[in-house]
């Protein structure tokens, strides 16, 4: 049994750029803050929400209505911390059941000093942010002066131009090894801190916010991993001879993470690629295409993704506020491979020339629960194959 929630409920505020204002509560104590404000249609895994470095400078709004009913799994975390600016729902359960979870929502919150608000209309918030699009928002529970929270929400700097991925990466490299981080005695980035094993590929992974599932994934596949730091540059990597190189997911806008592109540019064709989340989309920038900023993203654990290959539908977890301008990218050497069936944006596309590939979409996420996970068996093959 892992209890209830301490009960430190406090009024609190919520107020967006374009002068809404909403009132709740705060179920963890008291708060300030702000961030750029969107919503996540998953009906679970809030605990791999906020963990997931994509979320980085973000207030997440909760479309289903009850959230916290199954605690907090330790093993479910997808980053070594909370990384949401706070969580939004309508109704907090402060009772939850599960024989997997330790903590409550509340407590897991509370010890990562991220607030957790409630009690509020989170379809009239969704719809707002649907029909507005994703804006800047702040809260507190200090503040009584709409005003003033409207004025603080219009002063945060806009998620377009920002660099996220400097502040989400590694800052020294680290091997996954038996489900877990295994850290490196050394600061340097060289050869031996992999040991070559017949016939297992080895995969450098680029970080730009890199979800622990997705090296649960490489490794369940039967690769050796090593996480890179976004700056480490291309001749370093070169110089480690991986079998290939796995462009992780992050957050914000990829265009000013022009370093990494650069790093990318410079691999094309020397070393089998794959991209996910934001390094599909640098992988995009890498190959002359564009990439722009969505009205309100794509968030939530059912998005439909269409193989144009196949023909199957693919139902998929996605994270994501910009996407890549498909028209950028047509040429004879990039072939678009799966289009988001909602609204037509990229969602997939290789090069067979340069051996790479990308999904807009978070493949080690799973919802459909396994439409994806050839993905994975897929580049295994092109190293191989390599």
């Amino acid at each position: 049994m892992i209890g209830s929630s301490p009960n430190h409920s406090l009024p609190a505020l919520l107020a967006l750029e374009d002068g809404s204002v909403f009132r709740c509560r705060s179920f963890t104590g008291h708060a300030e803050g702000g961030g750029e404000i969107v919503f996540n249609t998953a009906m679970t895994g809030y605990q791999e929400i906020l963990t997931d470095p994509s979320y980085s400078e973000q207030i997440v709004v909760m479309t289903y209505p009850m959230i916290g009913n199954y605690g907090i799994p330790p093993e479910d975390e997808e980053s070594r911390r909370i990384q949401a600016k706070a969580m939004v729902m309508k109704e907090y359960s402060h009772h939850p059941s599960n024989h997997r979870a330790s903590e409550t929502l509340a407590c897991y919150l509370t010890r990562h000093r991220t607030p957790g608000l409630c009690d509020l209309d989170t379809r009239a918030l969704t719809l707002r942010i649907r029909n507005h699009g994703a804006m800047r928002a702040f809260y507190s529970t200090t503040e009584r002066d709409e005003s003033r929270l409207i004025a603080q929400a219009r002063s945060l700097p806009s998620m377009a131009g920002q660099n996220l991925a400097s502040a989400a990466t590694t800052p020294r490299p680290y091997l996954w090894q038996n489900g877990g981080v295994q850290d490196l005695p050394k600061e340097s980035i060289h050869r031996d801190l992999w040991t070559r094993k017949d016939n297992v590929p080895r995969v450098a992974v680029l970080d730009f916010g890199v979800k622990f599932n997705i090296l649960r994934m490489l490794e369940a596949s039967g690769c050796d991993v090593l996480v890179l730091p976004a700056s480490t540059d291309a001749q370093t990597i070169a110089d480690l001879s991986p079998d290939g190189l796995l462009l992780s997911n992050g957050p914000g806008d990829p265009e000013p993470v022009d370093f990494a592109v650069r790093t990318i540019e410079s691999l094309l064709g020397v070393i089998p690629m794959f991209g996910i989340c934001l390094g599909h989309q640098l992988l995009a920038l890498a190959l002359g295409g564009k990439t722009y900023k969505l009205k309100f993203g794509h968030r939530g654990a059912n998005q439909p993704v269409y193989d144009t290959h196949s023909g199957r539908v693919y139902i998929t977890s996605q994270n994501h506020g910009f996407a890549v301008d498909g028209d950028s990218l047509k040429s004879a050497d990039v072939e678009i491979t799966q289009i988001n069936l909602n609204d037509k944006t990229v969602e997939g596309f290789r090069s067979r020339r340069h051996r790479v590939f990308s999904v807009q979409y978070h493949p080690e996420a799973s919802p459909g629960p396994n439409d994806a996970a050839d993905l994975f068996a897929a580049f295994y093959k092109l190293m191989r194959n390599y």
